[in-house]
């Protein structure tokens, strides 16, 4: 995994020599090199180290997300803000399920970082939510809830509100 500076450097240096192609007079080179380029800037943007976790995601292989998301050493060097932000997203879903102190630290460091998808904001949100409710802090939690209902805008999470709202009700 290269650090986010680096595989612009890379890129760089790759349209560079692309463009020494061209001049040449190799133009399938450049044209190669141009598209060889593109995979390091498009890997700058999105980190290739959070796809593979969120592909295991997926799969609900929930040891080999964490084992993906442990390859990356240092966040703030190897990620862009974004990524960050899904980084700590990735580990608020891992570790919700065994500690909801870490994982509401997690999800409050994601929405800090910024989340591109309104559906992630709406989930990290509504397991705030969650959090907040298991912990009794009702005020929280039904404030969390309501930002989630706005956010959602394809009712994607419309059972799963519905349903905290119900057990909010015997809080």
């Amino acid at each position: 995994m290269f650090n986010k500076i680096f595989k612009l450097i890379i890129a760089g240096l790759i349209i560079a020599y692309a463009i020494y192609q061209f001049i040449e007079g190799n133009i399938g080179n450049g044209i190669f090199l141009i598209l060889l380029s593109s995979i390091f800037i498009f890997l700058y943007f999105r980190n290739e180290m959070i796809l593979l976790a969120f592909l295991r995601m997926r799969k609900q292989d929930m040891a080999g997300t964490q084992k993906w998301l442990d390859k990356i050493k240092n966040p703030e060097a190897a990620l862009t803000t974004k990524q960050q932000g899904y980084y700590n997203y990735l580990h608020g879903i891992l570790f919700s399920q065994t500690n909801l102190t870490q994982a509401e630290k997690y999800f409050k460091k994601a929405l800090k970082l910024g989340l591109t998808m309104d559906y992630d904001v709406a989930m990290a949100k509504l397991s705030l939510a969650g959090i907040a409710m298991q912990k009794r802090r009702k005020r929280e939690a039904t404030m969390l809830l309501n930002e989630a209902k706005k956010l959602d805008k394809q009712n994607m999470l419309t059972e799963q509100i519905k349903m905290m709202q119900q057990q909010m009700k015997k809080i």
